[in-house]
């Protein structure tokens, strides 16, 4: 895979530099085999800290932007007269004409002021574009490799016991180990991330002239998932011990299919679960709580007072943010199962 402009600019900057260190890293260099990222160490490291001494010095020219007296952000703002109080100035040089000075930006009003820049912001940019961004850059990127490792782990135990199955047709038609992962490797729009583990068996049988053995340990190096090391790894052994590997993929696939009902009867369960909450939160409650506060709004009293704003951001913004949560909350746990 050819490296992007930025890649090999972070590569020319730092790659020499990390190439020893990123090159020992043994979970680094695992994660990117696992997660199916196509570079070496020395360019994710390199790239890692490019980027964030990019971003870093970014947010230093922003805060300079801000901070710089006389002519930065904060100093522009306070330069300006605060309109609050134009009309309380307009009302003392209507009625004190003879005291008012052109000569002044104030015109000798009294009550003029500057605007003042929020002590909290002067704290909350500093700490956020000199820390937080920066540091937030740094451990995203850092952790991208294993981030993607991750995903392809969760992709491949959902195809797995379909795979699984499909594998068990083919042994029992007589197909060879080359055969069946020729075959898995061609649809790769129906097994996801198995196609391409199995793609790379093919390759470095057909194409690298390792056996068959060599390529299977090759792949469990590979498996970003514990179950896709389990099946490898029991291929490994059915073939070196001479068993059978029609019973062994009819084993292997009747686990998996018993696993994935159990993960899928957990998720059914969490949605029953959501849908009971959502039953009792954003129907029932609301239906209580806006009655509750129409009779509030109007019979309060001294000791409950009740604003007809407040009624308003209820019904307007409060109730459709609990409808818009418990939708985002059933679509995420959706595309996890989604193949």
């Amino acid at each position: 895979m050819e490296l992007t402009a930025w890649q090999k600019i972070c590569h020319r900057i730092l790659g020499k530099a990390f190439k020893k260190r990123a090159r020992n890293d043994v979970k680094l260099s695992e994660d990117l085999v696992k997660g199916n990222m196509p570079i070496m160490p020395e360019v994710y490291m390199a790239q890692l800290f490019v980027t964030t001494v990019a971003v870093t010095i970014i947010c230093g020219l922003l805060l300079t932007a801000v901070f710089l007296p006389d002519i930065g952000l904060i100093a522009w703002y306070e330069s300006r007269p605060d309109l609050d109080y134009a009309l309380a100035c307009y009302e003392w040089e209507y009625w004190n004409s003879d005291l008012v000075d052109e000569t002044l930006e104030s015109r000798g009003c009294p009550y003029f002021q500057y605007m003042e820049f929020p002590f909290f912001a002067k704290i909350l940019l500093p700490v956020m574009l000199g820390l937080v961004v920066p540091f937030g850059t740094f451990r995203f990127l850092k952790g991208s490799a294993a981030r993607a490792a991750k995903a392809r782990g969760v992709a491949l135990e959902k195809y797995l016991p379909y795979a699984a199955s499909y594998t068990a047709a083919m042994a029992a038609a007589n197909a060879t180990p080359h055969k069946i992962f020729k075959s898995l490797a061609l649809n790769g729009d129906i097994y996801g991330e198995i196609a391409y583990d199995s793609s790379m068996i093919y390759r470095d049988v057909s194409l690298l002239g390792y056996d068959l053995l060599t390529a299977m340990k090759m792949a469990v190096d590979r498996a970003a998932s514990p179950w896709m090391t389990e099946f490898f790894q029991g291929m490994v052994g059915t073939l070196t011990a001479g068993g059978s590997l029609k019973l062994y993929f009819l084993n292997r696939a009747e686990h998996y299919m018993r696993e994935n009902r159990t993960r899928l009867q957990e998720f059914l369960e969490s949605l029953a679960m959501l849908a009971e909450s959502y039953v009792v939160v954003a129907v029932a409650m609301p239906l209580f709580l806006i009655v509750m506060l129409v009779i509030m709004f109007w019979v309060s009293g001294a000791g409950a007072q009740m604003e007809e704003s407040t009624l308003y951001a209820v019904v307007l913004l409060v109730l459709p943010m609990i409808h818009a949560m418990f939708a985002f909350i059933v679509w995420s746990s959706s595309e996890e199962q989604k193949m």
